[in-house]
């Protein structure tokens, strides 16, 4: 039996939890008010204590669960709870990949109103060790022993006290005391408020790359500090002292500065259609790349590209798709909005011998009007792998077009755009929902990606 609402914060509740939401709260209800239940799973009944009120939800943390799910394990982060970087880690695989499933079927039929005629298998891959991105903050924090380096605690902006990471690779967990350490070490220990870290796998092991953003020029002193360390731990170091596109190698993982002519070694492999993606530190790139590996496989079966059509991607980046489309199909045009990527675009599609078969287009498709679409010709399928923002005015642009393209696969990051995306096409453009599925591209977190297959009706 539930215990009734009152109005203190810090009063204990008794709820029995009915599912999760987005963001991995378990779901309940008392006298007819949502509360949000942190650390709460599906079928529990829990003790918890309200941590804020607002007029349509409550927020509660759960203190004691009173009856366990069969679907709880035990957290294997000591952090977990602090750190925001996870928020599942409590639930078992099987049980976050079902939830994610449900989560993308929610949110396409209450946003889009639309089911697809088929549920695509989920694709799942390694829980633990998978994250070959990552942006990790920097503080120092005289008050809590020096300098921090990790992700921020959950719904906060103060970094976590972070001194192991089990969704990042062992040797790049291994590497956050020490970073605590050099970053200490620094002149501008004050002004250095960032570290991103990019992996790439190569037959002598992970190459690890470093972006130190500097908001200062580092010292002689610093710089050395910095190169013993890259010898040390065998990484590369990089320097960002304005946007992404400043970056500069400062050492190689030797520890031996970099030459004018040195860049970036980083690379990852799409070994079925035998392309090679280069990419720098800052590139945009899959976080999972062993996800990323079987979603092009499988985008690439569900768009079944023939060899005498001419295909569209749509943000198309460094040409993740683009490329292994252009071993399948006549033409392949990829579009993106930013001029770095496309350049970059272009020298991968040359350096994979595909430079005769697909091209590259800058664009913003946030803004695409329909003479810009005419513009580009006719294109038989279509490729969509929009940022979390979707791709709204590309769905208008198409919904009015009275030439469609025979299939549209749409790659996801964001199941509420791909859901407002749905309903324009469905409802304003006469396409059919054919088929959508979830990606766990983000194991023990409660991000959901996704794919979704659209056809013309009739």
């Amino acid at each position: 039996m539930q215990s009734p609402v009152r109005g203190a914060i810090g009063e204990p509740l008794v709820l029995d939890v009915d599912s999760l939401d987005l963001e991995a709260n378990g779901v309940a209800h008392q006298e007819g008010k949502v509360v949000f239940v942190r650390g709460a799973l599906p079928g529990e009944q829990v003790r918890a204590s309200v941590v804020r009120r607002k007029p349509r939800f409550d927020v509660a943390q759960a203190t004691e669960i009173l009856r366990e799910s069969a679907s709880r394990v035990m957290p294997r982060c000591p952090h977990f709870g602090v750190c925001g970087g996870c928020s599942m880690q409590h639930l078992d695989a099987t049980a976050q990949l079902a939830i994610k499933q449900r989560a993308l079927e929610d949110q396409l039929r209450h946003i889009g109103k639309v089911r697809p005629e088929q549920v695509l298998r989920a694709i799942a891959g390694p829980s633990w060790g998978y994250r070959y991105r990552a942006r990790l903050s920097v503080r120092n924090v005289p008050k809590k022993g020096g300098v921090l380096v990790g992700f921020h605690e959950r719904g906060s902006s103060y970094v976590a006290d972070m001194r192991e990471c089990h969704v990042l690779p062992p040797v790049v967990s291994r590497l956050l005391l020490p970073l605590r350490e050099l970053v200490g070490s620094l002149s501008l220990r004050d002004r250095l408020p960032q570290i991103e870290v990019a992996i790439a796998e190569r037959d002598d092991g992970l190459l690890i790359a470093l972006v130190l953003r500097v908001l200062q020029p580092p010292t002689d002193a610093d710089r050395a500090a910095m190169l013993a360390f890259a010898a040390r731990h065998r990484v590369e170091l990089w320097l960002q002292p304005k946007g992404p596109d400043s970056i500069e190698l400062l050492c190689r993982r030797d520890g031996s500065p970099a030459t004018a002519d040195d860049d970036s070694q980083l690379e990852y492999r799409l070994a079925e259609f035998d392309v090679t993606m280069p990419f720098r530190p800052t590139d945009f790139t899959q976080v999972n790349h062993r996800i990323n590996e079987v979603l092009v496989s499988r985008a690439l079966r569900l768009l079944a590209p023939r060899d005498d059509e001419r295909i569209a991607d749509l943000f198309c980046g460094l040409g993740n798709f683009t490329l292994p489309l252009a071993r399948l199909a006549r033409e392949v045009v990829g579009i993106e909005g930013s001029p770095v990527l496309t350049r970059r675009a272009q020298q991968n599609a040359a350096l994979n011998g595909l430079a005769e078969r697909c091209s590259f287009r800058t664009a913003n498709l946030f803004e695409l009007r329909g003479e810009d679409w005419a513009a580009l010709g006719r294109f038989d399928r279509l490729l969509i792998d929009p940022p979390r923002e979707g791709a709204l005015e590309v769905a208008k642009v198409l919904a009015g077009d009275p030439v469609k393209p025979r299939r549209i696969v749409y790659v996801s990051c964001n199941p509420a755009t791909l859901a407002r995306d749905a309903a324009i096409l469905v409802h304003q453009g006469g396409f059919v929902l054919r088929a959508a599925g979830a990606v766990n591209m983000f194991p023990q977190t409660s991000h959901v990606e996704s794919i979704a297959v659209f056809e013309p009706a009739g």
